[in-house]
Protein backbone atom coordinates (compact mmCIF):
# COMPACT_ATOMS: atom_id res chain seq x y z
CA UNK A 1 0.00 0.00 0.00
CA UNK A 2 1.36 3.25 -0.82
CA UNK A 3 0.35 6.50 0.56
CA UNK A 4 -1.94 7.38 -2.22
CA UNK A 5 -4.09 4.72 -1.24
CA UNK A 6 -4.69 5.98 2.08
CA UNK A 7 -8.13 7.57 2.16
CA UNK A 8 -9.13 10.30 4.66
CA UNK A 9 -9.90 7.85 7.75
CA UNK A 10 -6.80 6.27 7.51
CA UNK A 11 -5.15 9.42 7.29
CA UNK A 12 -7.49 10.70 10.40
CA UNK A 13 -6.52 7.32 12.51
CA UNK A 14 -2.62 8.34 11.35
CA UNK A 15 -2.98 12.23 12.71
CA UNK A 16 -5.12 11.30 15.86
CA UNK A 17 -2.21 8.88 16.52
CA UNK A 18 0.56 10.85 16.29
CA UNK A 19 -1.18 13.34 17.94
CA UNK A 20 -2.02 11.36 21.31
CA UNK A 21 -0.60 7.39 20.69
CA UNK A 22 -2.18 6.22 24.43
CA UNK A 23 -6.05 6.78 22.60
CA UNK A 24 -7.99 3.34 23.37
CA UNK A 25 -9.87 2.14 20.26
CA UNK A 26 -13.05 3.39 21.62
CA UNK A 27 -11.68 6.93 21.64
CA UNK A 28 -10.04 6.72 18.67
CA UNK A 29 -13.07 5.84 16.45
CA UNK A 30 -15.12 8.36 17.99
CA UNK A 31 -12.57 10.98 16.60
CA UNK A 32 -12.84 9.34 12.78
CA UNK A 33 -16.51 8.17 12.86
CA UNK A 34 -16.13 4.70 12.99
CA UNK A 35 -17.12 1.99 15.15
CA UNK A 36 -14.57 0.22 17.29
CA UNK A 37 -14.22 -2.73 15.15
CA UNK A 38 -13.41 -0.93 12.17
CA UNK A 39 -11.02 1.43 13.88
CA UNK A 40 -8.97 -1.98 15.50
CA UNK A 41 -9.12 -3.14 12.00
CA UNK A 42 -7.52 -0.20 10.10
CA UNK A 43 -4.62 0.24 12.93
CA UNK A 44 -3.98 -3.35 12.52
CA UNK A 45 -3.80 -3.39 8.32
CA UNK A 46 -1.74 -0.01 9.17
CA UNK A 47 0.81 -1.15 11.42
CA UNK A 48 1.27 -4.50 8.82
CA UNK A 49 1.30 -2.27 5.83
CA UNK A 50 4.19 0.05 7.63
CA UNK A 51 2.38 2.90 8.25
CA UNK A 52 2.62 2.47 12.28
CA UNK A 53 5.97 1.67 13.39
CA UNK A 54 5.15 1.82 16.98
CA UNK A 55 4.59 3.92 20.11
CA UNK A 56 6.39 6.11 21.99
CA UNK A 57 6.38 7.84 25.45
CA UNK A 58 8.16 11.22 25.55
CA UNK A 59 10.50 11.89 27.85
CA UNK A 60 11.77 14.89 29.43
CA UNK A 61 15.48 15.71 28.75
CA UNK A 62 15.87 18.47 31.17
CA UNK A 63 14.44 16.16 34.38
CA UNK A 64 16.75 13.86 33.17
CA UNK A 65 19.57 15.92 32.60
CA UNK A 66 19.62 16.03 29.12
CA UNK A 67 18.98 19.52 28.49
CA UNK A 68 21.99 20.37 26.20
CA UNK A 69 21.53 19.52 22.62
CA UNK A 70 24.57 19.84 20.72
CA UNK A 71 25.14 18.93 16.64
CA UNK A 72 27.90 17.66 15.32
CA UNK A 73 28.97 17.44 11.74
CA UNK A 74 31.77 14.50 11.17
CA UNK A 75 34.41 14.01 8.45
CA UNK A 76 35.68 10.87 8.05
CA UNK A 77 39.29 10.17 7.56
CA UNK A 78 38.38 7.78 4.29
CA UNK A 79 35.20 7.15 3.10
CA UNK A 80 34.98 3.09 2.53
CA UNK A 81 32.77 0.42 3.31
CA UNK A 82 34.74 -1.31 6.34
CA UNK A 83 34.95 2.46 8.25
CA UNK A 84 31.01 3.41 7.61
CA UNK A 85 30.07 0.16 9.31
CA UNK A 86 32.33 0.31 12.14
CA UNK A 87 31.76 3.98 12.32
CA UNK A 88 27.50 3.14 12.32
CA UNK A 89 28.21 0.67 14.64
CA UNK A 90 29.76 2.55 17.30
CA UNK A 91 27.69 5.45 17.20
CA UNK A 92 24.33 2.98 17.41
CA UNK A 93 25.87 2.04 20.68
CA UNK A 94 26.59 5.56 22.01
CA UNK A 95 23.52 6.24 24.19
CA UNK A 96 24.42 10.14 24.18
CA UNK A 97 23.78 10.06 20.66
CA UNK A 98 20.31 10.70 19.79
CA UNK A 99 20.31 10.68 15.67
CA UNK A 100 22.93 9.87 13.82
CA UNK A 101 22.73 10.66 9.64
CA UNK A 102 25.00 9.87 6.92
CA UNK A 103 24.76 13.03 4.24
CA UNK A 104 25.87 14.43 0.93
CA UNK A 105 28.19 17.66 1.34
CA UNK A 106 31.23 18.93 2.80
CA UNK A 107 31.08 16.37 5.52
CA UNK A 108 30.25 12.72 5.68
CA UNK A 109 27.62 12.37 9.17
CA UNK A 110 25.28 14.59 11.18
CA UNK A 111 25.05 13.70 14.94
CA UNK A 112 22.40 15.04 17.08
CA UNK A 113 23.52 14.16 21.03
CA UNK A 114 21.58 15.10 23.97
CA UNK A 115 23.80 15.93 27.33
CA UNK A 116 23.73 17.38 30.92
CA UNK A 117 25.76 20.77 29.89
CA UNK A 118 28.75 21.78 28.13
CA UNK A 119 31.08 20.07 30.76
CA UNK A 120 29.32 16.60 30.02
CA UNK A 121 29.62 17.60 26.24
CA UNK A 122 33.24 17.79 26.52
CA UNK A 123 33.58 14.68 28.77
CA UNK A 124 31.06 12.87 25.76
CA UNK A 125 33.93 14.66 22.60
CA UNK A 126 36.91 13.37 24.47
CA UNK A 127 35.97 9.84 26.02
CA UNK A 128 33.37 8.88 23.36
CA UNK A 129 32.74 11.19 19.96
CA UNK A 130 36.81 11.29 19.12
CA UNK A 131 37.21 7.34 20.16
CA UNK A 132 34.70 6.54 17.27
CA UNK A 133 36.31 5.14 14.15
CA UNK A 134 37.42 6.86 11.51
CA UNK A 135 37.03 10.07 12.72
CA UNK A 136 39.24 12.80 10.68
CA UNK A 137 37.47 16.16 11.80
CA UNK A 138 34.22 17.50 13.81
CA UNK A 139 32.43 20.13 14.26
CA UNK A 140 30.25 21.17 17.16
CA UNK A 141 27.14 23.40 17.21
CA UNK A 142 25.47 23.71 20.64
CA UNK A 143 21.97 24.64 20.84
CA UNK A 144 21.05 27.87 22.61
CA UNK A 145 17.11 27.19 22.16
CA UNK A 146 14.83 24.84 20.35
CA UNK A 147 12.57 26.53 18.50
CA UNK A 148 10.53 23.40 17.17
CA UNK A 149 11.03 19.41 18.34
CA UNK A 150 9.09 17.13 16.81
CA UNK A 151 8.28 13.82 15.00
CA UNK A 152 5.18 14.39 13.49
CA UNK A 153 4.74 13.57 9.88
CA UNK A 154 2.18 15.48 7.49
CA UNK A 155 -0.88 13.09 6.71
Amino acid sequence: MENADLDEKDRKILRALQTEARLSVIELAERVHLSPTATAARVKRLTREGFLLGYHARLSPEKLDRGLIVFVEVKLDRTSEDVFTAFGAAAKANGDIMECHMVAGGFDYLLKARVKDMNAYRAFLAKALLELPGIRETHTYAVMEEIKNTTALPV
